[in-house]
């Protein structure tokens, strides 16, 4: 919920400003992991935890062309896997993830990737913010995967209380068109990126901030950053 002593209206409008400037600044925002199929994108994704999406890009190919297909990963202990994957973070978890979860996908799903949150959710290594990635990102499905990154952003500007990322994301699908879910979390990561960092954050020169942020809050903010040496 946003700040307990503001009008709907303005929320509102305050919503639709920040909308309008992300899809300005970023109208060609795409997802940074590379994949061709949904299958690739869910191992991706799972590799992506703790770990950049640079990173993921560098060690995928090689562990798709060994293991092109949820089959042949299956047959895979996580001992094989890990090696490809090595310099991931938490790569022996991953490792055994994936493992597991490539096994479910033949057993249970036909080798497939189910375009399903439940199903999908229902995977090793795969929570609801993987899931989402996978359902907006490979099947279309309106979704919004909220990272730490999100969640921060969305209590700066006011859209959510900020009290979990449950709900920063139900508080950011009210207040978003659904039909633009897709590319807005995305637009929110890159503008936190480029205009909106965890630290010290000029309030004033940012673009949404200087309208969207109270002062309280830039003030908070301004406490809690560690001093320069």
């Amino acid at each position: 919920m946003p700040p307990a002593d503001e009008t709907t209206l303005a929320l509102t409008r305050r919503a639709r400003r920040i909308n309008r400037i992300l899809a300005e600044t970023y109208p060609d925002a795409h997802c940074e992991l590379d994949f061709t199929d949904s299958l690739e994108l869910l191992v991706a994704t799972i590799l992506s935890a703790q770990c950049t999406d640079a990173r993921v890009n560098l060690v995928t190919p090689a562990l798709f062309e060994r293991a092109p297909d949820a089959t042949v990963m299956a047959r895979m202990t996580p001992a094989q896997i890990l090696p490809y994957i090595k310099t991931c973070g938490l790569a022996p978890a991953k490792a055994k993830s994936l493992a597991a979860m490539a096994g479910t996908l033949v057993a249970e799903h036909g080798g497939d990737v189910p375009a399903s949150f439940d199903a999908l959710e229902e995977l090793a290594g795969v929570g609801h913010k993987t899931a989402s990635v996978v359902m907006a990102q490979a099947f279309g499905v309106p979704a919004f995967p909220v990272d730490t990154h999100i969640h921060r952003l969305a209590a700066r500007w006011g859209l959510s209380n900020g009290t979990t990322v449950e709900h920063t994301e139900r508080d950011l699908k009210a207040v978003f068109p659904r039909d633009r879910w897709n590319d807005r979390h995305l637009q929110i990561i890159y503008f936190g990126r480029e205009y909106c960092p965890a630290q010290r954050h000029d309030f004033v020169a940012c673009p949404i901030c200087s309208f969207a942020a109270t002062k309280k809050r830039a003030t908070s903010e301004a406490k809690r950053a560690p001093k320069k040496r």
